[in-house]
């Protein structure tokens, strides 16, 4: 959220999200913080396969093989592994059905060593504390890699977002910030939507942080632009991926008109990044949703596909394509592929039937440890999570540097500032890969890990030896 990886899932207003949402059904508490117990229907649509690793596991495994190459020894380590402060609240809701439904919320603060805690907030009901810790510690890095002065955090609420009524999401939005509001603030930590949330997610959470602590509207990031969101911060994300399909396109000498782009998953991110690399020149061929997948070799235009999304609120049924299974869409011969729905989706078992050249990853953990060393042994270049997606907290920086000016940045500037961010963190990361003989996620960890012990040895919350 991939903010904060950071508007709309299929540009609803009652979804959204730095990373695209998936339909799950809401399973038991075994200790894992789920503490609704209301019956949900299953999903009857064939899904994707997914692994059965966590993001928790994806995120440590990278971690800990950087910390190693470092050189970081285990009690350095111990405190850059774990959080800062994690918060966990009761969130009962009345929902239409006559029932109080107990939902958990959660605020994790991994890191602020370089600055301010930053982080999206998800509506999910697969959202537990695990998730909650890998995505704010993978915010971490990724503030490091691209170079802003933030920490990472994270938080969500197990509710079932797209079942859910506006009012009764409201309800949510505001109960989940009263709770959690004292480790909030413009200095402290600021939200931002994710999966699940929008625009007006971060309203009402900007609304009931105000009524405690007067109008401020740097609290939150990702607002609407009629309470001084920014300009170019609903597309930030998949605007940022496709800035980084350039960067890497430059290396495989790939040119967008020779360049066949399958998006797995249609929200935010993936249908933004489909219209901009439509607009630069590439051609859509394949996508896929929670509901369904759809595939024209002749071409699919992404734009009047977002719109068919907006109406149908599902990619499958547009005229223009033909329909395939969810997971026949990995077969799809491409150059680009661009993961863009939740974690774990391309995992041992799938990995080898990857057609491409290039992945630039807009989700968060899509590729598991297994699945990147097939794709390596195969000879595609992948852009990682921790770097390709960060368009969104990028601009949700550019959003909070306006509030705080309360100044306003045209939208050409905002995207022409955001280039060049993701550029420089390609190349940085891109340098350091070369200089170490690694693939690109490896070397991005080892960027961002570098540079947050850096902080926290500088400012003195961690002593190194002598």
């Amino acid at each position: 959220m991939a903010d904060d990886g950071t508007a709309t899932r299929e540009e609803k207003s009652r979804r959204s999200g730095d990373e695209p949402d998936t339909k799950a059904e809401l399973h038991g508490g075994d200790g894992d913080g789920r503490t609704d117990k209301s019956a949900r229907p299953t999903e009857a649509a064939e899904a994707p396969t997914r692994a059965e690793i966590s993001n928790y596991e994806i995120v440590m495994h990278y971690f800990d093989q950087a910390a190693e190459r470092l050189g970081i020894p285990d009690d350095i380590a111990a405190v850059l592994r774990s959080s800062y402060r994690e918060v966990q609240v009761q969130v009962p809701v009345r929902r239409r059905d006559g029932k109080i439904h107990v939902f958990s919320g959660y605020r994790v603060q991994h890191n602020g060593a370089r600055g301010p805690y930053k982080g999206g907030v998800r509506f999910h009901p697969e959202v537990d504390l695990d998730e909650v810790r890998a995505l704010a510690s993978l915010m971490t890095w990724k503030t490091a890699i691209v170079g802003i002065p933030y920490g990472g955090a994270k938080g969500g609420v197990n509710c079932p977002a797209r079942e859910c009524e506006t009012s009764e999401l409201e309800t949510i939005a505001r109960s989940f910030m009263g709770k959690i509001e004292k480790v909030l603030g413009p200095q402290r930590d600021i939200p931002a939507p994710d999966v699940g949330t929008n625009a007006q997610t971060m309203a009402w959470m900007m609304d009931e942080y105000g009524k405690l602590h007067g109008h401020t509207p740097a609290c939150v990031t990702g607002k609407p632009i009629s309470l001084e969101g920014s300009f170019g911060r609903e597309a930030a994300t998949g605007r940022g991926v496709a800035y980084m399909y350039e960067e890497a396109a430059k290396e495989l000498d790939l040119k967008p008109e020779d360049t066949r782009v399958v998006v797995q998953g249609y929200g935010n991110v993936g249908s933004w990044a489909a219209r901009i690399l439509q607009d630069m020149g590439c051609k859509l061929v394949a996508v896929s949703d929670s509901d369904g997948a759809i595939r024209s070799d002749d071409g699919i235009d992404a734009h009047a596909l977002a719109e068919h999304v907006r109406e149908a609120d599902s990619v499958a049924g547009f005229e223009a394509a033909e329909e395939i299974s969810a997971d026949d869409l990995l077969g799809v011969e491409c150059e680009l592929f661009v993961p863009a729905a939740l974690g774990g989706m391309i995992h041992k078992e799938n990995a080898d039937r990857l057609r491409c050249r290039l992945i630039v990853e807009g989700a968060n953990s899509p590729t598991t440890p297994t699945a990147d060393e097939i794709l390596a042994d195969n000879d595609v270049h992948v852009v990682p999570d921790v770097m390709a997606n960060a368009g969104g907290v990028v601009v949700s920086y550019f959003e909070w540097v306006q509030n705080l000016q309360h100044f306003r940045w045209e939208e050409d500037e905002v995207n022409d500032r955001l280039r060049k961010i993701m550029q420089r963190a390609y190349g940085e990361v891109r340098e350091k890969a070369r200089e170490q003989d690694l693939p690109l996620r490896p070397a991005a960890f080892e960027l961002g890990i570098e540079r947050v012990l850096e902080a926290a040895t500088t400012r003195g919350y961690i002593h190194s030896d002598g």
